[in-house]
């Protein structure tokens, strides 16, 4: 049964079920293809979420936390990558995005203790490697096996090109060989380097219009066009993401637009997501890319999953 509670009580659900489940996607969910778009447009600073965004982007800006962010490996893209070509099935693809795998074979017990991450623009990173039985708890994650499941049969060190922080990189990989392929599931083998701390805290608990972002979703092509997912209640007109752009930051300021219904009618108290486009005035380049609730980079989600970056 639905519990029903006006509109102002749903926001603060909404916040507080956010925050104490470390970004966990709530009840509902609307049409994957339903994206709104957030334009870029001059600075407004008089409203209490500019002036939240512009703290977050002071404290950020030029602090040890941005140098250490600027010099470490944060993935922005998938940590694995499906066979050349696609899946087989639709139960093939389904057993890829649950995480659902059977291992029947021989795994590499050893393997070289460090990796390398190289990227495109210049410079590099060596981290500990992490080995192929180590690589397939982490894509196994949640120890799914049941139907329908992915067969692995094998595996051995390779590479593969993933979106970071600081641009595509090229990093190493344990390509598993799944029965009935030819090409083989890609792997990252290497942990996301540690969060910095942030220089700002969160909000918390006090009244306020902003909402914590779930997660980054991509960052398109150019760089020009970031894609978050954001919450919203049952009653309202969907989520709201602004951006203030600095030269060292882009801070994400999430609402929810009440529109024009009375606020004291009754409302079902489930929570749903969107994807929201947010165009900016130039490409995010290394720039870090914020959330102004919680203080702290926006985490990137694999596909349901949080990312281990930012737990």
């Amino acid at each position: 049964m639905r519990t029903h509670t006006t509109r102002t009580t749903t926001r603060r659900t909404l916040v507080l079920a956010l925050t104490t489940a470390l970004f966990a996607v709530g009840c509902g969910s609307e049409k994957a293809g339903d994206i709104g778009t957030t334009k870029p447009r001059a600075r407004d600073t008089s409203s209490p979420s500019a002036g939240r965004a512009q703290q977050v982007a002071d404290a950020w800006d030029g602090s040890k936390a941005a140098k250490a962010w600027l010099k470490g490996y944060f993935p922005m893209g998938d940590a694995a990558q499906p066979p050349a070509g696609g899946f087989h099935s639709k139960d093939d693809k389904t057993a890829y995005e649950e995480r659902s795998y059977v291992l029947r074979g021989e795994l590499p017990a050893t393997a070289t203790e460090e990796g390398k991450v190289q990227w495109e623009g210049g410079g590099s990173l060596t981290l500990p490697l992490l080995d192929a039985r180590q690589t397939y708890s982490a894509l196994n994650r949640y120890g799914n096996s049941g139907d329908p499941h992915l067969t692995v049969t094998g595996a051995k060190l390779g590479g593969m090109t993933i979106a970071t922080s600081r641009g595509p990189a090229t990093v190493p990989a344990w390509l598993f060989t799944l029965e009935g392929y030819d090409e083989p599931l890609r792997r990252v083998a290497l942990r996301p380097s540690k969060l910095p701390k942030s220089p700002i805290g969160e909000l918390g608990e006090s009244p306020t219009e902003l909402m914590p972002i779930p997660r980054l979703v991509d960052v398109s092509g150019d760089g020009q066009t970031v894609t978050v997912l954001a919450n919203h209640g049952a009653c309202d007109d969907g989520p709201r993401v602004k951006a203030l752009e600095t030269g060292g930051s882009v801070v994400l300021t999430a609402t929810v637009d009440d529109g024009k219904q009375d606020p004291d009618l009754p409302c079902a108290d489930i929570m749903l997501e969107k994807k929201v486009r947010v165009e900016l005035d130039r490409p995010l380049g290394d720039r870090i890319l914020l959330d102004a609730y919680m203080g702290r980079p926006v985490p990137y989600g694999e596909g349901n999953w949080a990312s281990p970056s930012w737990s």
